[in-house]
């Protein structure tokens, strides 16, 4: 059992990518393995992590452990996302938008990683400015944070959400 209550286990991983990076000092060159994972449990819940050390399976745990670390919650309505939003990270800039029953996750392989990890079902996203797999993953995760539930906005202006659904028909 984790400190939180919550079980370790409920969550699933993967590794999104694995790279090879140096620091050049006065002794030579220090190679180590930086590992990008995804965590989530396919119910809103996801988080990415980031680990390096000389040996890749230490990293990819460090990793996993630094995603969990990391959790936000995504709100799904219907399988999808409830609104579109842009998610942007330094150069990368990811936007996000919401579709039909039916279509499918249509992403890239980072993008399409964390939106299956997320429980999402039916999404479109296209990622613009940049093709580096840390800097998306960081604009997604920026992008699902920015996210609002049709109940707090309905909240915030304070109208019912049947009056919200009614004013967008």
């Amino acid at each position: 059992m984790a400190r939180n209550g919550r079980r370790e286990d409920d969550f699933d991983d993967s590794v999104i990518d694995i790279s090879r990076v140096s620091k050049v000092t006065k002794g030579g060159r220090n190679l180590r393995f930086r590992v990008l994972v995804a965590a989530g449990n396919y119910e809103g819940k996801i988080g990415v992590g980031s680990g390096n050390t000389g040996e890749i399976p230490q990293a990819i745990g460090q990793a996993v452990r630094d995603a969990k670390k990391h959790i936000i919650d995504v709100p799904i309505v219907d399988g999808t996302i409830p609104h579109e939003v842009v998610g942007e990270f330094k150069a990368g800039k990811v936007v996000l938008k919401p579709a039909y029953r039916g279509t499918g996750i249509i992403a890239g392989d980072v993008v399409g990683t964390i939106c299956r990890l997320a429980g999402l079902d039916n999404m479109l996203t296209k990622s613009l400015g940049t093709n580096n797999p840390m800097t998306l993953a960081k604009a997604v995760i920026e992008g699902f944070s920015r996210l609002k539930t049709p109940e707090s906005v309905a909240r915030k202006r304070g109208k019912e959400v049947e009056d919200l659904e009614e004013a967008f028909q």
